[in-house]
């Protein structure tokens, strides 16, 4: 069964009461983490995730002439709320990258892309919990339509995972998908009542829509459902949750590891991403009472420990390897090339702010790009995106008025923006020198809601590999998924 953590204060076991400043959700025993069932992640650390809500009909997708259209999920001990953003899917042929430009790029884009289909919104309220991008398919799972797929050539819906057999009482909305899929298309996608708790994780096929094993994330002793988050790394799928910390066989579903407190007196609170978990911990009957753990997301081992004065709080991890993270403790606030050791160089941030672009678990955005970091940022209440060094810890450059895209699997190693003031036009950014070139304009509207504000954001553009651009609005508030080429 899985492993459990005892309640920490005086009236359950006649423990002293935690000290630090926080409080999880509740505590748990770890004493029994020999007796886990097979396929179930261990229960492990109590984390904070909001998320949003509910769910409709299918939706049809008729194609329309070009129209107007309309930002770890960062984790603040779990998935971040899901606000109205418009997810931009951006594609480039051959191997061209599909890039977002800044203002002062604005001019010259070698060509204007048009709209060749579209799909209304399932609702106005429809969340985006997260998508995948396969040469063919456009896979979407929000709080209100569901789980879909969509063929890129017209925009018809290619199959759809609304209900499920023996799903009565688990929920069937999505809450949680895993960002990537894995070699054989496969990636993980928790679901519940609504968008923000989850009941059980499920391995889907991305070709077909197939659920191919369930697991559950509830059970007698907890009962409550929680927010989550699932992450894949070769074949394991860790899942990362109040209730559960641990890894399964992404084609099974079959446990691979748990997660073991180091105590019998233990709280914690734990974040993922790609490759990585972090663990931030208080243990009352050890002598180092705090400490800070990063572990392999693939076999559960610590890739190191450090011992902490307090509880640390992580909130944004932008890199899994090497791990990149935005850390809060008593002391200051920094983000650092955590790498494998945990006590790593700080980036020159500065005044920015490194965020979440559109402040979901769908926005993936910052990655590497050899060992510079490029991610979204706020300056000055204003959105940019900022390119870092990650052996000096330098800021190379900034960039205004654009939003950061997220490129398609085998893309190249170019930085692909949107921008978001003056004509819509994709543009290239060099990742060392943010030197930008103009790739393709959008049609006038692009990227506007119905005020006519313009809603992109980092985390909402994706590059695909079939030379088109695709643009979600995530909640539904003008014009559902759009298709230009």
């Amino acid at each position: 069964m899985p492993l459990r953590f005892r309640a920490l204060h005086a009236d359950t076991d006649g423990a002293p009461s935690v000290p630090g400043p926080r409080t999880p959700a509740h505590s748990r025993h770890g004493g029994e983490t020999a007796d886990h069932e097979p396929g179930h992640p261990s229960a492990a650390t109590a984390v904070r995730t909001p998320a949003a809500a509910q769910h409709p009909a299918p939706v049809t997708a008729p194609p329309t002439a070009p129209a107007s259209a309309s930002g770890e999920r960062a984790r603040k001990r779990g998935p971040a709320g899901r606000i109205a953003l418009a997810l931009a899917v951006l594609a480039a042929a051959g191997g061209a990258a599909v890039l977002l430009q800044q203002e002062d790029a604005a001019a010259g884009a070698p060509k204007t892309m048009t709209q060749r289909w579209r799909i209304p919104a399932p609702a106005k309220d429809d969340a985006l919990i997260g998508s995948w991008l396969t040469d063919t398919l456009l896979i979407r799972a929000g709080s209100r339509g569901g789980l879909r797929a969509y063929d890129l050539t017209d925009g018809k819906q290619a199959w759809s995972a609304t209900s499920f057999t023996g799903s009565a009482g688990r929920g069937t909305v999505p809450c949680a998908m895993s960002p990537t899929l894995d070699a054989r298309g496969i990636g993980t996608v928790a679901f519940g009542e609504d968008g923000s708790t989850c009941t059980w994780l499920a391995g889907v096929k991305a070709s077909t829509g197939k659920i191919l094993w369930s697991l559950p994330l509830t059970d007698a002793k907890h009962p409550t459902a929680a927010t989550a988050g699932t992450y894949l790394q070769g074949d394991v799928a860790t899942v990362v949750s109040e209730n559960f910390l641990g890894g399964v066989d992404v084609r099974t579903g079959s446990r691979v590891w748990s997660y073991r407190p180091r105590g019998h007196y233990c709280n914690a609170y734990d974040w993922g991403t790609d490759g990585t978990i972090l663990v931030d911990d208080f243990c009352l009957d050890q002598k180092t009472r705090f400490t800070l753990t990063a572990y392999d997301g693939r076999t559960g081992k610590v890739i190191w420990r450090k011992p902490e004065s307090a509880h640390s709080e992580v909130t944004h991890i932008l890199s899994g390897s090497p791990l990149i993270a935005a850390v809060h403790t008593a002391r200051q606030d920094a983000v650092r090339v955590l790498g494998t050791t945990g006590t790593g160089r700080k980036l020159a941030v500065g005044d920015d702010e490194l965020t979440t672009g559109n402040g979901t678990g769908a926005d993936h955005s910052s990655r590497l790009h050899g060992d510079v970091l490029v991610t979204p940022a706020s300056a000055a209440g204003r959105a940019v995106i900022d390119g870092f060094d990650t052996v000096t810890g330098a800021r190379l450059w900034t960039r205004h008025s654009a939003a950061l895209a997220v490129p398609a699997a085998g893309a190249d190693d170019k930085v692909y923006a949107v921008t978001t003031s003056g004509s819509p036009l994709l543009i290239a950014i060099d990742p060392r020198t943010g030197h930008t070139t103009p790739l393709a304009g959008l049609p006038t509207g692009t990227g506007t809601d119905t005020d006519g504000h313009r809603s992109f954001t980092s985390g909402t553009v994706y590059v695909t590999s079939d030379g088109g651009v695709l643009e979600l609005d995530a909640l539904g508030a003008d014009g559902g998924v759009r298709f230009y080429r």
